[in-house]
């Protein structure tokens, strides 16, 4: 512990300097999923080694099949200190298209878009560059204070988070040993809105999967065929049907094993922050929620698990009508994850299901799409418990623990290869177009990010 008030006025002081790091990044064109811009992801990850090393950090560029990873250490001056690995990615989306950005990608800027509220132009400015420097800036801050770090650190930065992470797994293996530590720090993520800071502890796991039936040997004429002849369209739609009870509830045998209700504190917690069915299907023109009867939209999307039908193919689609029984029929179905699902399980019982419901003289086929079990760290855990009250103290609105409806495959590999929870804190906004043309990031963002992450350096070296 230490004056946390004189790092944060050294942050403070040092923002114009934090900012010209920040954009000096930026410009390197570090687009993953391009071959053109491989000597420019190598670019960045020797330009984060250089800024690290410049403030202690053992750093260093790490080659793998892809783009490079960087590594960096830094002790604690005090023994028994706890030991974070801290994740971020320096690489970025293509631009595409071009003529819809307002400025040049790769000239970063400070930009009023409304009286008292600034923002951060350019690509990877949110998703992940801006990210990942307010944590180094943190360090920065605290190492120009008290001339070491309160908790020991280690920093892996990844080049291919946009591009798949092929690279990511095979690194952790190699380098379980060096990487592995008492807890992962993850700002990929984002704020509640501009005054709620957010950390997320849940995510929810993925299994996808295809299923072919096939009725006869060849496409049919419905009206020799009709009423006669198995269609499998008819087949594919009634299993699909069955998937989803009157209530809403999934069918399958076996599914809601491993899936616990969320703590009543939490759904209290999440009931305070105003979100309506109507405020957010509003948001796609839509107004009555079609999950689980009597389940807020914060507890269906982040806290319940999920069956979705992603896809349906069979039969003449084209222009025209063409009176047919076709031969096969598809669809591609999600499921979505929460608690201790398993994956394996999952698809079984959805195979089991599907095969259950075939005429005898029909067939199936399974093609499966990915499978991962979902995250759900506990909501008590000190290290979260620390990281909430850090951000409440800077923040204009207390800090919320909220889930997420989607995955992030990073988090999983961290729990399941080295044994390690993550904490998820992250500062964008839902409006920082990342992926998209004119990306940004708020100007504020960046600036009580800094401080946020000496805040809470600060609270997870207390005893």
């Amino acid at each position: 512990m230490t004056d946390i008030s004189a790092v944060l006025a050294s942050a403070d002081k040092a923002l114009p300097q934090s900012l010209d790091r920040l954009f000096d990044l930026v410009k390197i064109r570090s687009i993953s999923t391009d071959p053109a811009y491989k000597a420019e992801c190598r670019k960045a990850a020797e330009w984060l080694v250089a800024d690290l090393v410049s403030i202690g950090f053992e750093a260093s560029v790490r080659d793998t099949p892809g783009h490079p990873m960087v590594v960096a250490h830094q002790a604690a001056a005090s023994a028994g200190a706890p030991h974070a690995l801290f994740y971020g990615h320096y690489d970025v989306q293509p631009v595409d298209p071009l003529n819809l950005w307002e400025n040049d990608p790769f000239a970063p800027a400070i930009k009023e878009i409304e009286p008292g509220r600034k923002i951060i132009t350019g690509r990877g400015t949110a998703d992940d560059k801006g990210q990942l420097m307010t944590f180094v800036e943190a360090c920065r801050a605290y190492k120009e204070v008290n001339g070491s770090l309160p908790i020991n650190i280690t920093i892996l930065f990844e080049g291919e988070e946009e591009s798949g992470s092929p690279s990511l797994k095979p690194f952790l293996t190699a380098n379980e040993k060096e990487l592995k530590a008492d807890f992962a720090l993850v700002c990929d993520t984002s704020m509640w809105d501009r005054e709620t800071p957010a950390i997320a502890a849940a995510l929810r796991g993925l299994v996808g999967e295809e299923i072919v039936i096939t009725a006869a040997d060849r496409d049919l004429h419905s009206g020799l065929f009709g009423g006669a002849a198995a269609n499998p369209i008819h087949i594919l739609v009634d299993i699909l049907a069955g998937l989803h009870d009157e209530t809403g509830r999934i069918t399958l045998p076996g599914f809601y094993e491993g899936v616990e209700e969320t703590p009543a504190n939490i759904k209290a917690s999440w009931e305070t922050l105003g979100r309506t069915a109507e405020s957010f299907l509003g948001e796609v023109g839509l107004s009555v929620p079609a999950g689980e009867r009597g389940r807020s939209v914060l507890e269906l999307t982040w806290a319940r698990p999920t069956a979705e039908v992603n896809g349906i193919t069979g039969g003449y689609t084209g222009e025209g009508f063409k009176t047919v029984i076709a031969a096969q029929a598809s669809a591609k179905v999600s499921f979505r994850l929460v608690g201790d699902q398993d994956p394996a399980k999952i698809r079984e019982s959805f195979r089991a299901y599907v095969r259950s419901k075939l005429p005898a003289d029909c067939s199936v086929e399974f093609h499966p799409h990915g499978g991962s079990p979902a995250i759900q760290l506990s909501y008590d855990s000190p290290v979260l418990t620390k990281a909430k009250n850090a951000l409440s103290e800077e923040w204009p609105k207390p800090a919320v623990v909220i889930g997420m409806g989607g995955s992030i495959p990073i988090v999983g590999d961290f729990q399941k290869m080295l044994g390690m929870d993550s904490l998820l804190v992250g500062f964008g906004l839902t409006d920082d177009r990342i992926h998209s043309p004119n990306e940004k990031y708020e100007l504020q963002s960046f600036h009580k990010g800094i401080r946020s992450w000496i805040r809470i350096l600060d609270a997870l070296a207390a005893r």
